[in-house]
């Protein structure tokens, strides 16, 4: 795989021409899907449905369960460009030798490596998240300049002023009250102290996706709704909403960078082998027997093939959050 990127700076609002986006959240531009809730007869075997449930009942366990396979592909798609909104989130840290950064959701550390190695010898990089699968593939790391706690983002256990820039690489999505959230990342800064925070969005285009789409709805139930998190979707994916939710938490300015992508794929293969360990799909195949599974893939690969046959073209947008102490 290999991209282009573009971004755009907004204060508020949407960039001329831009459309309304739906709110994502996996790597690699591919967005979170807005599934029929319709009930189906054609579920296979093997699958159960999954239940209405919480944010921090559900995302802990299977990013937990899949830690290690996030890890590799998010460390894939970084090496090759493939995760611009994150990378972008690096740099508008502005981090320095000496500072300390507090990594949001930081998974399995792939930006705390990153951000440690900018601030060492004498920074260091605090990364929290909630799955404990996650913090413990971050310690294996062996991080010298990083510390990894499993921590929720709306109670953080620092002191005010403790910390001299966030980040944080599509996890806002995830929070089930952003407004507290952004309130804590805003307590624990100190005076000048910025936020930098990357989530995906999409127009939902492309034939590519819309094939995806069949093929899970012919095998998969749909993905696992949560019962807390419309709110944080609606305003994560408007830049203005957005913006107004980091003023409200504190922050004394805030700003959205729009960062474009586009994504090649080498072949329909890999695409699909990379749809398989995003937590939405991930989450749903557990269930399913070998199998079966293999008869998904094969459908998958199938259908994507015959429609496009080849490299695949793909794009995602990201909106960036630039909010300052």
């Amino acid at each position: 795989m290999h991209s282009s990127f573009q971004y755009d700076r907004t204060a508020g609002g949407r960039p001329a021409g831009a459309r309304p986006w739906t709110a994502g959240g996996n790597p690699g531009g591919r967005p979170d899907q807005q599934r029929n809730d319709r009930g189906r007869g054609d579920v296979g075997d093997g699958v159960a449905r999954q239940p209405a449930l919480k944010s921090k009942e559900f995302f802990p366990e299977v990013f937990s369960r899949h830690a290690a396979a996030y890890q590799q592909r998010l460390e894939d798609i970084m090496a090759n460009g493939e995760a611009r909104g994150r990378t972008r989130v690096i740099e508008l840290a502005e981090a320095r030798p000496g500072m300390r950064i507090l990594d949001l959701a930081c998974g399995p550390g792939n930006l705390s490596r990153r951000l440690a190695a900018t601030v060492a010898p004498d920074g260091e990089v605090v990364g929290v998240d909630l799955a404990p699968g996650m913090i413990e593939l971050a310690k294996h790391a062996g991080i010298p300049n990083a510390r990894f706690q499993v921590m929720d983002v709306e109670r953080l256990e620092f002191d005010d002023a403790s910390f001299d820039a966030a980040v944080c690489g599509h996890g806002l999505q995830f929070v089930p009250d952003l407004g507290r959230a952004l309130r804590e990342a805003c307590r624990v800064l100190r005076a000048s102290g910025r936020l930098a925070a990357s989530v995906p969005v999409s127009l939902r285009a492309g034939s590519a996706w819309a094939t995806l789409d069949a093929v899970l709805d012919r095998w998969l139930p749909p993905a696992p709704k949560m019962t807390d998190q419309q709110a944080t979707r609606n305003t994560v994916s408007d830049p203005a909403a957005l913006r107004q939710a980091a003023l409200d938490a504190g922050f004394a300015a805030a700003d959205i960078e729009v960062v474009a992508e586009e994504v090649h794929w080498e072949s329909a293969a890999q695409m699909v082998s990379m749809l398989m360990s995003w937590w939405d799909c991930a989450s749903r195949l557990d269930g399913m027997d070998p199998s079966r599974r293999h008869a998904f893939m094969t459908d998958a690969v199938d259908s994507l093939s015959r429609e496009h046959p080849g490299t695949i073209e793909t794009s995602g947008r990201n909106l960036v959050l630039i909010a300052r102490v």
